[in-house]
């Protein structure tokens, strides 16, 4: 009936939109049966699946990356009979493993590459699964959500150190992805059985390393379309189990809910509040919290420090390439408290030094790699690095931090 250049996208978001916003509204108003049903229908709708098999075969980079069965680059023709196809209950294939280095490290990251079929119908069950659980997740959860990015996560780390010093648990989950109690999180789901069958398939469809298959009993396959939100709804109520924490403290709840708060961007997460021993404790807490999930905290990134003053050689920390610290000035430059008092001190953030050099690097190999090229060239291939650099920190302290990490022979461009 159609041909895929005439299909009307603008119509099909505006559908699969107005179903999403069902299924949230529905979630607020806790009327569980109404939440299942509108999925249902946004499952089988034909605009769902032709959304969510656009994005997999032509928006997404992956899309020439091809999983076990070997297909990949779908034409137009394949892409409407894929449409047809999708189903849930089918048959999963198990994911084929690629191992990726991570950036300034000599440990390489796995990644399970499902198939396109797999991956279009991951896309369709993300797109009913995600209004349910934007409706729950909690506010200080920022990674891998709609409309939530690092620079809202470090909006709200400033909200909250830019008026008080504070200690700060800075904390990484070890292996997160891979790690994972599937039966815990498939309980937390709590979805119709239909869909929690087929998510449990993609769980334990196991990895192809070469010709070896290895089962999959722990974990989400990170480089799922579908994983970032699984491991969403994993780590939910790690800031909820915080501030429960708090309220057992000496003081009012209100207040002492307030003044303990965690900030999470997908695994890497925050804890701040202004005494130590509150820090110490929650670190316990977090800790009994992760293994009841199947998860750690990964011992080498993972330290307590104060965000003005020394502890344990270390002042401020370093969250999503940002580096975030105070610094003590005089009476007449700092600002004042809600009660009228003058702070003593101003909170920066700038790029973090890590980050400063890995750029500096990368733009030092892209210079090595272009020698017997035309200046044009290395010009078009160092702009767009250059530009994305320098946008992403442009709302922080990052005027000086940006010259040094750009080249002189830049400015001559």
């Amino acid at each position: 009936m159609y041909e895929w250049k005439n299909i009307n996208w603008r119509q099909v978001e505006k559908y699969v939109f107005k179903l999403q916003k069902r299924i949230f509204r529905a979630t607020q108003q806790g009327d569980v049966k109404l939440v299942h049903r509108l999925q249902r229908l946004l499952q089988t709708s034909w605009s769902a699946k032709a959304l969510a098999v656009g994005r997999v075969t032509q928006d997404n980079q992956g899309k020439k990356t091809a999983g076990v069965d070997g297909v990949k680059s779908l034409s137009p023709a394949a892409r409407l009979k894929l449409i047809e196809q999708l189903d849930l209950g089918t048959k999963v294939k198990p994911t084929r493993r690629v191992w990726i280095p991570k950036p300034g490290t000599e440990e390489k990251r796995p990644l399970g590459i499902p198939t396109m079929y797999d991956r279009a119908l991951q896309a369709l069950t993300k797109l009913a699964l995600e209004p349910e659980w934007e409706a729950k997740f909690e506010p200080n959860s920022y990674g891998f959500r709609p409309g939530r990015c690092t620079h809202d996560a470090i909006g709200a780390i400033y909200s909250s150190i830019n008026k008080k010093p504070k200690y700060v648990l800075d904390a990484d989950i070890s292996k997160c992805f891979d790690k994972i109690n599937q039966e815990k999180l498939l309980a937390k789901l709590q979805t119709y059985p239909r869909l929690r069958r087929q998510i449990k398939a993609w769980l334990k469809s196991g990895v192809m390393d070469g010709k070896t298959l290895f089962p999959t009993n722990e974990g989400t396959p990170q480089g799922g379309v579908i994983s970032p939100l699984l491991a969403n709804i994993a780590l939910h109520g790690m800031e909820e189990t915080i501030k429960q924490y708090a309220e057992t403290l000496k003081g009012q709840k209100s207040k002492n809910r307030q003044a303990l708060s965690l900030i999470r961007y997908a695994d890497d997460f925050v804890i701040m509040h202004p005494k130590q021993e509150v820090i110490v404790q929650s670190q316990e807490v977090i800790k009994e919290w992760l293994a009841a999930m199947g998860l750690e905290l990964k011992p080498s990134k993972t330290r307590i420090t104060h965000t003005l003053n020394e502890y344990n050689g270390n002042v401020g920390f370093d969250f999503l390439g940002f580096n975030i610290r105070q610094f003590p000035i005089g009476k007449n430059q700092c600002g004042t408290n809600s009660q009228g008092q003058r702070l003593g001190f101003k909170t920066l953030i700038k790029p973090s030094a890590e980050k400063i050099k890995a750029h500096t690097r990368k733009i030092g190999e892209i210079v090595d790699k272009h020698k017997g090229s035309p200046q044009i060239a290395l010009i078009s291939r160092l702009n767009p690095i250059i530009r994305g650099w320098c946008n992403y920190y442009s709302t922080v302290v990052s005027k000086e931090d940006s010259h040094s990490a750009i080249p002189t022979f830049s400015k001559n461009f």
